[in-house]
């Protein structure tokens, strides 16, 4: 006699939660793009919280068009620079590889990945989609203690692919900067890598309820781990990895792209962070990551129907010491 059999319910987008392979952050999933073509996506490293007085620029909230106190993530972003061009070819089992070009003034990245011998020309080819290769500047940043720069993708959204195309070979081995890119009151994701927490039980991995104080061996634990089986099923909470898990946090507003970072460091600096001395953008409300975490910030993939704003009219931005001084 056959067995009845219905879909799983429930969500497993989170399971299993388990390390992320690397730090770098991956994009899996891009924006169609405007009119005119341009880059998509940039990076920066989480230098910590504050505060801001600004008016509120949402029409349904109920303190619409008065000033309020929203907490607010300050992201610095140095420079990035271009170093190669790639080509990508929509075939039925993905994007696949068409061609490449690199840059010749990449010598931070001769002893990081093996470099082509020198730079050729770009053949032309029937391509489908244009990404650039592109990496951070960690030296520049005094509150960052690594110097090896972090490479990533980028897709060069916007236009026809030819007009994607002579954008990227413009700003091939160039540097970029976050203004160039993002404005007051854009609408990005952020996408991290959490904070670490180790190995931790099931009550604070899972979110469980905790057993009355009567139970026979402990309270921070699972009921039942399931039927009488041979085996434990994968949806039963246990104890296990938590944090440094790959996260993607949806429609943050830039609130401010800043020149100056010095503008923003609170007295003393930010805890565990110091001082941003490069170009910066103040998000609005928290980010996956601790500090010093590198953060990919990408154009909004599900921001459709939401409300534009051409500049956030930030009244006051709090830089008191958060550690005392």
């Amino acid at each position: 006699m056959s067995t009845k059999h219905h879909p799983r319910r429930g969500s497993k987008g989170y399971s299993p939660r388990k390390r992320a392979r690397k730090e770098v952050p991956r994009i899996q999933s891009w924006p169609a793009g405007d009119d005119k073509p341009r880059i998509q996506g940039f990076a920066g490293y989480k230098a910590g919280m504050t505060h801001v007085f600004v008016l509120d620029y949402r029409p349904t909230s109920t303190t619409s068009g008065q000033e309020v106190v929203v907490p607010v993530t300050v992201v610095e972003t140095p420079p990035m620079k271009i170093a190669a061009i790639r080509l990508y070819r929509s075939t039925p089992y993905g994007m696949k590889t068409v061609t490449e070009v690199w840059a010749d003034n990449v010598e931070e990245l001769k002893n990081n990945i093996p470099m082509p011998k020198k730079a050729g020309e770009l053949k032309e080819t029937d391509f489908d989609e244009v990404r650039v290769i592109t990496y951070t500047r960690p030296k520049d940043v005094t509150g960052v203690p690594k110097k090896l720069p972090e490479i990533m993708e980028i897709r060069i959204g916007g236009g026809g692919k030819e007009e994607r195309l002579e954008y990227a070979k413009g700003i091939l081995g160039k540097e970029i900067g976050i203004s160039d890119i993002y404005g007051d009151g854009s609408m990005v994701d952020i996408v991290a890598i959490t904070k670490g927490k180790g190995f931790q039980g099931a009550t604070k991995r899972w979110g469980l309820k905790l057993l009355v104080h009567k139970n026979r061996k402990h309270r921070r634990m699972v009921g039942t781990l399931g039927p009488w089986l041979t085996w434990v099923r994968s949806t039963v909470p246990q104890g296990g990895q938590t944090g440094y898990h790959h996260r993607v946090e949806y429609n943050k507003r830039i609130l401010k792209v800043g020149e100056n970072g010095e503008e923003i460091t609170p007295d003393g600096g930010f805890l565990h962070y110091g001082i941003v001395r490069n170009k910066y953008v103040i998000l609005h409300g928290s980010i996956p990551g601790p500090t010093k975490r590198l953060v990919r910030i990408r154009d909004a993939v599900r921001y459709h129907r939401g409300v534009k704003v051409e500049k956030p009219e930030i009244t006051y931005i709090s830089t008191t010491s958060k550690q005392g001084v």
